[in-house]
């Protein structure tokens, strides 16, 4: 790990990691997409039910274990407590992903996507604590760079930042952050490629 006792690197690594968590990090591109492709009741009627049932229970979760001691923080940085955080997410993503379908007869190729990272995350945390930070940054990246090269690029800088603090915080080591960035890069590129095919 990279060993520094510099605080206003250590404070700058906290505010820029927790920023860029995996909720905010989704958010942001879902506003973004919403803002440039979608009306306003277009957005809402598409976005509205990620948040009710994806992002809001995810979070509510965190912070209802965090308080009960089931989770030492909200970053959820023990490897054994990231088993039932997992698990939780899959079956939010689950919920919505079978509302979708069921309600417009359709998939939601992002959120699809989204699960099959989850579900390679959860596989790798039996082996190694791969980073969640990185691999859903990196994952948004490559969600941005279907929409706007630019903004792919500059979310590309943000993953390996967010992946840099995560190191410094000591919240995970180069490998677990290396892991995470391989798992995500490897759903990023079907994605992308599923994407393509699609828009064809």
């Amino acid at each position: 790990m990279l060993k520094t006792k510099n605080p206003t690197l250590i404070a700058f690594s906290k505010f820029f990691s927790n920023f860029f968590n995996p909720m905010t990090s989704l958010v942001l591109y879902l506003v973004y997409f919403s803002a440039v492709k979608m009306s306003t009741q277009e957005a809402l009627q598409k976005f509205l039910p990620i948040i009710l049932i994806m992002i809001l229970p995810i979070t509510v979760w965190i912070f209802w274990n965090v308080k009960r001691g089931n989770y030492s923080n909200m970053d959820v940085s023990n490897r054994n407590q990231r088993k039932s955080l997992y698990s939780f997410i899959a079956a939010a993503i689950a919920v919505y992903l079978v509302y979708e379908y069921f309600r417009f007869q359709q998939i939601d190729l992002v959120v699809a996507f989204l699960m099959v990272l989850l579900l390679l995350m959860q596989l790798s945390n039996y082996f190694i604590k791969s980073s969640m930070h990185t691999a859903f940054n990196v994952y948004v990246a490559a969600l941005f760079f279907a929409q706007n090269i630019k903004l792919g690029v500059i979310w590309c800088a943000i993953a390996v930042l967010v992946g840099i603090t995560r190191i410094i915080l000591k919240r995970h080591t180069v490998k677990e952050v290396i892991s995470g960035a391989v798992i995500a890069l490897s759903v990023s590129f079907i994605y992308l490629y599923a994407n393509i095919l699609m828009s064809n």
